[in-house]
């Protein structure tokens, strides 16, 4: 007799959790395996994963699906259902696929079993719902708890620069009662620094620069190094309460629940920021964490509400006007490169972080657009791409006249048989009378019959004839006039030039400036060319 193959998936929510809940629910998956006469031949996890993510999305749950389609296996044992997700529309679609290869489900705790009949649907239904109402009411009862902390004193929330979070009291378990904040002097000394320098007119880019070459440990970690400062992080963004000059906690206003983080319904696996309303925040008074001065507070915020004319940030920045920034990278540190000057692109990293941090590149704007674009140009009039555009035109034209065809046989099928309800309802009235009911018939054909009448007769048109000549004399027409049809709206442009050409990786060589991509190496600026004014490093 063939031995039952089994898998065991198992997973905890989050870090907070003991990681040797895997170990329990696998060993409770394992028991009951072994009295049921099955054969465990592989094992899955995920630690620290929430059941709101997708299945095929993680780590352990992404292995076992493929593993399961491949049919590695003939029984998945899970703890219950809610291991396996906590989403309905993720589960149902889950459970249905693996059923479908005809592989069993077991749910040890909540009783799911595949082969219960249709008995287990309603079971899934339920278990369903039962475990998103769990995960949808976990958020509000955590922001209750942070909120009790917070009116004990305590602190909840994410760490500012300047502070430490120090624990506070002992329960019986040996657990601290909560954390206070605390202010780190030597930062503290860098936050006044900071806004000395900003509110008495320098520029953000320039401070960056110079901590960074002092070596000054920017806010946060990265790769478990110290972050490097950057203009974005200074400023960030005034309403959002984001950066670090707008950080009220600054002036001791303590503000928490200013915005929380929604799922993109179309990629679960993207969180995006939303502002709640005033109404919704904790604001208290915090003296005891004042850094900065009001005098000091308020010199940024009047350069920050200046006019950008003004040498302020008021107001929003310009739509994207260059076709390749953002799309260029550094060839010294991968960093995107931006229009740091009317004529030139160059590091951002060096713009925003300075020398310290990378050295830059640089490349002429107008030389760099113009050698991109033409190296695009050629691949386009190459005779193998014209030769696929072509076929590729024909095949749609076809399945146009096809479905054209499709619906004037549908139209003319329908008209039929309008004309023919129309003649029995004439006859009709002709032997009873006009009645209501009649009319209201007679009039909804008539009506209806007109509508496809004028449609037939509006979209009368002869068939569209194309060969390859046509096409390829009308992409020619197309890619000698390319910087103008590209100009024309920048950031459709940018998109389309994003997904065809990927990341551009600018070089500096021996014999000049490269643009590396898929078309190849295309030379931007011959060696010694004179760049020098453009903020983004020196002779090239």
């Amino acid at each position: 007799m063939k031995t039952v193959s089994a898998a065991i998936y198992a997973r905890f929510s989050t870090d907070k959790q003991d990681r040797s809940s895997i170990e329990d629910q696998t060993r409770t998956c394992r028991t009951w395996a072994k009295n049921n006469g099955l054969a465990v031949v592989a094992e899955f996890a995920d630690e620290a994963t929430s059941g709101s993510v997708p299945v095929t999305r993680r780590t352990g749950g992404g292995a076992m699906h493929a593993a399961a389609l491949a049919g590695q296996f003939d029984v998945l044992i899970l703890e219950g259902l809610d291991r396996l997700s906590r989403d309905q529309v993720d589960q149902e679609q889950v459970v249905r696929r693996l059923e479908h290869r005809g592989i069993r489900l077991v749910g040890i705790s909540d009783g799911y079993d595949s082969n219960s009949g249709e008995s287990r649907f309603m079971l899934r239904g339920m278990r369903g719902i039962v475990n998103e109402v769990y995960r949808r009411d976990l958020p509000p009862k955590i922001r209750r708890g942070l909120a009790g902390q917070i009116a004990r004193g305590f602190h909840a929330g994410g760490m500012s620069y300047g502070y430490r979070s120090v624990p506070v009291g002992m329960n019986d378990r040996g657990e601290a009662d909560g954390f206070r904040l605390e202010v780190i002097p030597e930062q503290a000394a860098i936050v006044r620094e900071i806004f000395s320098r900003y509110g008495a007119g320098q520029g953000m880019t320039r401070i960056a620069a110079d901590l960074n070459a002092r070596g000054v440990p920017g806010p946060g970690r990265k790769k478990n190094k110290p972050n490097t400062w950057s203009a974005t992080a200074l400023y960030g963004t005034p309403r959002a309460g984001s950066g670090l000059l707008n950080n009220e906690l600054y002036i001791g206003r303590y503000v928490w629940n200013r915005r929380e983080w929604v799922k993109d319904p179309d990629n679960p696996m993207r969180r995006v920021p939303r502002m709640r309303p005033p109404t919704e925040w904790h604001v208290a008074d915090r003296p005891d964490l004042r850094i900065v001065d009001d005098e000091a507070w308020k010199a940024v915020r009047a350069r920050m509400e200046a006019p950008r004319q003004g040498s302020g940030h008021r107001g929003r920045g310009g739509a994207p006007r260059t076709l390749f920034g953002g799309l260029l990278r550094c060839g010294h540190c991968g960093g995107p490169m931006i229009a740091v000057h009317t004529r030139y692109y160059g590091c951002a990293a060096h713009k925003t972080r300075g020398s310290a941090i990378c050295q830059g590149t640089s490349a002429p704007r107008a030389e760099t657009d113009r050698r991109l674009i033409q190296g695009l140009r050629d691949e386009v009039l190459a005779p193998a791409a014209i030769a696929k555009i072509s076929a590729r035109v024909k095949e749609l034209l076809h399945d146009l006249q096809k479905r054209a065809g499709d619906e004037t046989v549908a139209r003319d099928d329908r008209v039929a048989a309008l004309e023919g309800e129309i003649g029995r309802l004439t006859d009709a009235v002709a032997q009873m009378g006009l009645s209501a009911a009649l009319r209201t018939r007679l009039v909804a054909a008539e009506a209806e019959l007109a509508e496809l009448t004028a449609k037939a007769t509006g979209r009368q048109t002869s068939p569209v004839a194309c060969d390859g000549e046509q096409v390829g004399a009308r992409i020619r027409k197309v890619a000698l006039r390319l910087e103008q049809a590209l100009a024309t709206d920048v950031e459709v442009a940018r998109r389309i030039l994003g997904e065809r050409l990927g990341d551009i990786r600018v070089e500096e060589r021996d014999d000049g400036i490269y643009a590396q991509m898929d078309i190849g190496p295309v030379l931007l600026e011959a060696a010694g060319a004179d760049v020098a004014g453009c903020g983004c490093g020196g002779k090239i």
